[in-house]
């Protein structure tokens, strides 16, 4: 006899997978391969986990200074409108009643901060499953050093044709190297970031993501995204 087992089935976690991507010079030319970390690059996306997490991101980013007046902070309303007797109509105290045109707003929006806690593994699997998404779609651009001595916006566009970038385009940059971000801040739809500031919805708006030699998550630096 044949029994049947009941109880949620587990669903096998899959491996991470191997991806590689082509390592340019400023110029263009192909200098060779390079692997990207399986464990950060080529894991299974958690579509959930990445909603839950740039919608508390966009949450964070609003003021939250939205307010209205209640009939206690509407200036006036100090007499009764009209007798509360013999008028037919209901009685009423102040003419600031929010039934009353000028007069204050019911259950109207007040300052408050919209920031949720997330998680911190949340956030860190987010951005994972941002940058696999990037990778799986071959939008993981690297180029081994952008060699910029002087700050010239030219310098930094021609480094954009000759890699093929065409889009949204996020250059992670490393702290130091002020000349390519002086370079690239004036360049259209090119935002600049380091490699700490990498996060999943900046990810997932730009269409490429340019990494360097120094900039490049590898499995060193995967406990500090």
């Amino acid at each position: 006899m044949t029994m049947l087992l009941r109880g949620p089935v587990k669903k096998e976690k899959a491996a991470p997978q191997l991806r590689s991507v082509d390592r340019r010079d400023k110029t263009g030319k192909v200098l060779g391969k390079v692997d990207l970390e399986p464990t950060i690059f080529g894991i299974e996306p958690n579509i959930p986990v990445l909603h839950q997490v740039t919608k508390a991101q966009l949450n964070a980013r609003r003021s939250g200074t939205q307010s209205t007046k209640t009939r206690a902070e509407v200036r006036g309303g100090g007499k009764k409108p009209f007798s509360q007797k013999g008028t037919g109509r209901a009685r009423q105290g102040t003419p600031r009643a929010s039934q009353f045109t000028g007069g204050g707003v019911a259950l109207g929006p007040k300052p408050r901060k919209y920031a949720e806690k997330t998680p911190k593994k949340m956030i860190k699997l987010a951005l994972l499953s941002a940058l696999s998404d990037r990778a799986a779609i071959e939008r993981i651009a690297l180029i081994d050093t952008f060699a910029i001595e002087a700050a010239k916006t030219k310098d930094a566009i021609s480094i954009l044709m000759a890699l093929e970038l065409e889009g949204k385009v996020l250059v992670i940059v490393e702290p130091t190297d002020s000349a390519t971000a002086l370079s690239f801040r004036n360049v259209p739809n090119v935002t600049l970031q380091t490699a700490d500031q990498l996060n999943a919805y900046d990810v997932l708006l730009h269409d490429w993501i340019l990494f360097t030699d120094a900039t490049l998550p590898v499995a060193e630096k995967a406990e500090a995204l």
